[in-house]
């Protein structure tokens, strides 16, 4: 099969199986695409689906984002996971604002300039919003290419991602690059699936060498495996006589970045002595603990195990509201940007344990 013959199957089960009705593409535009793009990064259609009305209804344009407060941002984004992704949006969408007079960059070169848009985002802005060709290379499309060529190692891997980009270049056609770009993300969602794909559905059967070979389950290749690390902390849900709880900010980088969370105890410290480590660690006196399930929640590269103790504060507390620590009511607190473990330790601390 040739490249045409590649783009030509592919457009034409396109126009009768692809998704044409995906909330993005309607007021279709740059911003409401790269949201999209952003968005759809580790995070499969049908969760972002809610997320994304949510944030257009909120932040309907990219000035509404560049303006908004990043609390605002992050609470929208709570439960999506990848957190830096909210944070390099806003951050791109005020060098929108500032170096490109609110109107989104039509090339390549300038959308790469703007933070959290690599090569296939910009593509993918490119092809959708603007009509332009332009390749794109996500995850469903390096699953179908490396499929369909038989392309040996794993993606992420430099040599094996350099041949992935010629074979995503030479089949991207002149024409219908809205459709193509949006095919392929389609065919790889849908049919080349990660576990049993749906061969005989597959518009690129004819031409695809590992369906030819048997072989479709070894590619693409898997990711070298390494054992994550256990990491255990110990998170403090501290009340005071007004029933308003402690949060503090996370860092702007690293797990969790910018967010609102629970204070944190070193876990060397035992059950009966979280009352002297809130002492020396927050400054306050508290009764004696109470105990919730732990669980543990599983990050990228590392498991934490998280135990969380419930203490009241017995006196006057020396910690002022800032910029880095607030005391709120859960109703308050479930307004900010919280990660979802933390989320569900507030609303349902029995249904934390389960996850």
């Amino acid at each position: 099969m040739t490249a045409d013959c590649f783009a030509e199957n592919l457009l034409t089960w396109y126009d009768q199986h692809g998704r044409h009705d995906l909330p993005w593409h309607h007021n279709r535009n740059a911003y409401r695409v790269w949201v999209s793009e952003i968005m759809l990064q580790q995070t499969q259609v049908a969760t972002v689906i809610p997320y994304f009305q949510a944030f257009m209804e909120r932040f309907p344009d990219t000035c509404a984002l560049a303006e908004s407060p990043v609390d605002d941002v992050l609470s929208h984004w709570s439960g999506l996971g990848y957190y830096a992704r909210a944070r390099n949006l806003q951050k791109a969408a005020r060098s929108v604002m500032d170096d490109f007079g609110g109107t989104f960059p039509d090339t390549q070169e300038e959308l790469e300039t703007l933070t959290g848009i690599g090569r296939s985002t910009a593509g993918a802005i490119l092809a959708q919003a603007f009509g332009k060709r332009a390749a794109i290379l996500d995850g469903n499309v390096k699953r179908v290419l490396t499929r369909y060529h038989a392309v040996p190692g794993w993606p992420g891997q430099t040599a094996v991602l350099k041949q992935l980009w010629e074979h995503a270049e030479a089949h991207t056609p002149d024409e219908r690059a809205r459709d193509y770009t949006q095919g392929i993300m389609d065919l790889g969602a849908t049919v080349c699936t990660r576990s049993r794909p749906a061969c005989d559905d597959c518009p690129l059967q004819q031409g695809c060498t590992a369906y030819a070979r048997g072989e479709t389950s070894l590619y693409p290749g898997s990711k070298p495996k390494k054992a994550k690390p256990e990491k255990t902390t110990w998170m403090v849900i501290l009340e005071d006589q007004e029933g308003r709880i402690l949060l503090e900010r996370r860092p702007p980088s690293g797990i969790w970045g910018g967010l609102w969370s629970l204070p944190e105890l070193d876990p060397a410290y035992g059950a009966d002595e979280l009352q002297e480590a809130c002492e020396q660690s927050l400054g306050f006196d508290c009764g004696e603990p109470e105990l919730i399930g732990g669980f543990r929640h599983t990050f990228s590269h590392y498991h934490l195990h998280i135990q969380p103790a419930r203490l009241g504060v017995t006196g006057q507390n020396s910690i002022r509201d800032d910029a880095q620590q607030k005391w709120l009511h859960r109703h308050e607190a479930l307004a900010l940007g919280l990660p979802a473990p933390i989320r569900t330790l507030l609303t349902n601390p029995e249904q934390a344990t389960l996850l």
